[in-house]
Formats: structure tokens, sequence, C-alpha cells
């Protein structure tokens, strides 16, 4: 194991002061070294929160597209298997692959001229994509990134 503490990447989709929504690469960085219990030997751990929450997985079809919506509640995606996109309202479209995860906060978005609010997601390839979702409270809606910091 790594005597440093590890880095952890993912993509925050947030909302700005006008209602615009955007992805930002933040870092999970907060790691402390500690045993699980037990005779579980030491690992980095980044206990970012507790309490309640809604866990559940999901399989996205293939040319599976998700219209532009906000997301529903504060959420963490974790991509288990396959590709899936995201595009924010800023024209940013980024695609995430298996172990790659993000945080979706984009609630309160302000449809733009286009009518687009929140963000749109899909498949991408050949291959149904399955996610894990974390849907927290609304402590954590419309989080900014750094939140997690």
């Amino acid at each position: 194991m790594s005597e440093s503490p590890p880095e952890f990447q993912y993509w925050h989709v947030w909302t700005d002061d006008d209602g615009v929504s955007h992805q930002t690469r933040c870092a999970l960085t907060d790691f402390a070294k500690k045993s699980m219990g037990g005779k579980a030997a030491p690992q980095w751990n980044d206990d970012i929160l507790t309490g309640e929450c809604h866990l559940m997985v999901c399989e996205l079809p293939v040319g599976w597209v998700g219209d532009w919506h906000e997301n529903p509640k504060p959420q963490w995606i974790v991509v288990l298997q396959g590709r899936w996109f995201v595009e924010t309202m800023d024209g940013k479209r980024v695609e995430m692959g298996p172990g790659e995860f993000s945080f979706g906060a984009d609630q309160n978005t302000t449809p733009g001229p286009d009518g687009h609010a929140g963000h749109r997601s899909g498949t991408v390839g050949d291959e149904a994509c399955r996610l894990m979702l974390v849907q927290l409270g609304d402590k954590w809606k419309a989080a900014r990134p750094g939140a997690f910091d």
C-alpha cells in the first residue's frame, strides 16, 4: 500500500448562479489510513458522509438517451460496466467508463434559449451501461464543486 494518501478524481455536475449546468473535475483527497475492523490491515479511507441515503443499481440499454433533465436528487453515480455520457448546458460532454464516477447536483437549473435545463445523458457504444447510484438528502441539493473537500 502506498504511504501517500490517494486522490480519487470525479466529475461534479452543478448549477451556477444563472441556472446553467456545468461539469467540473474534482478530487477526493481527505484520506486516512485505518482498519475497517477486526484483523483487517489498514487501508486508505475517505469518510465522505454518513446518514440516510437511497442506494440503487440500474442498467441503461444500448442506445438509451435521457433527454434534458436535472438529477432527481443529489447523487453519486458510479459506472460499473459499459460507458455513458453526460452533457451539461454549457456544452461540455464527458464520457465515463467502469470505475469512473460523478456527483450529480444540477438542481435548480433555468431553461436556456433552446429550452434545455439540467443535463442529458446516454449510453455510449454497443453495450448496456450498469450504474450504481447513491442518492443523498436535500442538504446536498445543488452542491457546488468543493463540497466534499
